[in-house]
């Protein structure tokens, strides 16, 4: 863990990233929950076989090194005997991720209060009971979101997925942008041009494929299409983990939390923005490229 901050969760543990031993072509996705993971890594996956059916399996093939749930020894086995090119993905902000020179490091980031309103979702359409704390079902005093403000960037709180941590994450990703094996990509730009971020994710990757086929690979990771095939594009899909695979996939879309929060929660929210951000970062974290 030398010169890598600690980030140990209940869920997660990225020491473990210490028995993977990283290849110049791997190919890493480090991202905070529902801010477009589960995308970006289909995305890779389609560009680097080349095939629009490609069973993408990512829990086994483009594993989360840092969850604990796993057996880190089999997990890092398995990589270990991959001949092909590998991905993997973290949770993990950049600064608790070992930095290799040469291996890609994709960063996708999402309106906080999207990714805030996305992981709502996703908890009760896990069995993790461990969330209940957090984001309980039934909420009328704004629990969920108070705890979304308070949380710190580390420790416990880490895998409920506070604000903090959001942040936490783009500023340790912001501070190696200037490498150029480091990419930042924003989900609302993607939803604008999947096309546009399927070219900018091969040039990263160094694959191209004709036309037609490059076609049919952004047609396969549109979010209609990814939602109505949920058993093969949603992570551990078909094997009964989620409630619901479908609803892996909620709604893909920008503006979640729009009537759904008081004037007070949304003033402590752009309080918080305010003293964590520049103007100029704050409206690309939130709106991306295009804002």
């Amino acid at each position: 863990m030398t010169q890598r901050r600690l980030y140990l969760g209940p869920l997660t543990d990225n020491r473990r990233w210490e028995r993977v031993a990283i290849r110049p072509d791997d190919v890493i996705v480090v991202t905070p929950p529902k801010c477009g993971t589960t995308w970006m890594q289909t995305i890779v996956a389609l560009l680097l076989s080349g095939d629009p059916e490609v069973e993408t399996e990512l829990s086994i093939r483009m594993p989360w090194v840092d969850i604990r749930l796993r057996d880190i020894d089999e997990v890092a086995a398995r990589l270990e005997a991959m001949a092909e090119r590998r991905s993997m993905k973290s949770h993990t902000p950049m600064d608790g991720v070992p930095l290799d020179g040469a291996a890609q490091y994709i960063c996708v980031f999402r309106h906080p209060l999207d990714a805030h309103f996305s992981f709502r979702n996703h908890v009760r359409n896990t069995p993790l009971r461990w969330f209940d704390h957090w984001y309980p079902e039934e909420d009328p005093g704004g629990v969920a979101f108070k705890r979304f403000l308070d949380g710190g960037p580390e420790g416990f709180d880490t895998d409920a997925m506070p604000l903090a941590h959001i942040l936490r994450h783009y500023e340790a990703a912001r501070a190696v942008a200037e490498r150029e094996n480091v990419h930042l990509f924003h989900f609302a730009d993607m939803r604008r041009d999947l096309a546009g971020a399927f070219a900018r994710v091969a040039e990263i990757l160094g694959v191209t494929h004709p036309p037609g086929l490059m076609a049919r690979l952004v047609q396969a990771a549109t979010f209609d299409n990814m939602k109505a095939d949920a058993a093969r594009f949603c992570p551990s899909g078909g094997k009964g983990f989620f409630r619901s695979d479908a609803g892996f996939f909620a709604s893909g879309a920008n503006g979640q939390w729009e009537g759904k929060l008081t004037a007070a929660e949304l003033e402590a929210y752009d309080a918080a923005m305010q003293a964590a951000l520049a103007p100029e970062a704050r409206c690309w974290l939130e709106f991306g490229a295009e804002a």
